[in-house]
């Protein structure tokens, strides 16, 4: 059973660091090598993710008795699922599954009729499974390098 609890102010230096392992460990099979350099540089060098953890609802996955973060998420604002990572040694065990569901709940009793995401080619089947849709696919440049993206929207609410 995956162990959730809210993002803390003092999770902000091992947010940082899955992250970081997230994109490094799961990032090859689907991009370059370039790509997956400037996305981790980014993980490391993303001088907006602080001010995003505050304002944002944030919950974690942790590992056995409540100890170390596995995975993470962020609704910021609101409507929108900013962030969802998952350390690769802990990837395909329901964590992303479980934290999208959490704050899909507590988006929903907070009275918000749908969310929306940026989703890479690494997230977007969870999405879909979730019922998320595909409202766009986008071009970007990322840290000098281009990368391609989904974004996706999910009905919460009538």
């Amino acid at each position: 059973m995956t162990s959730l609890r809210p993002l803390t102010s003092q999770d902000h230096p091992e947010i940082v660091e899955v992250y970081r392992d997230a994109v490094l460990s799961q990032a090859p099979r689907l991009y370059s090598p370039e790509q997956v350099r400037a996305w981790a540089q980014l993980a490391a060098g993303r001088a907006s993710l602080p001010r995003e953890l505050e304002r944002g609802t944030g919950l974690v996955s942790t590992g056995s008795g409540g100890e170390g973060i596995e995975a993470f998420a962020l609704l910021e604002p609101a409507d929108r699922l900013s962030l969802l990572y998952c350390r690769g040694r802990s990837s395909r065990q329901g964590r992303g599954r479980a934290l999208l569901r959490a704050l899909e709940a507590l988006a929903r009793d907070a009275g918000t009729p749908k969310l929306r995401t940026e989703a890479s080619f690494l997230s977007r089947p969870l999405f879909e499974r979730e019922g998320w849709q595909v409202d766009r696919f986008e071009t970007l440049p990322l840290a000098g390098v281009i990368f391609h993206r989904f974004r996706m929207s999910k009905w919460l609410q009538g």
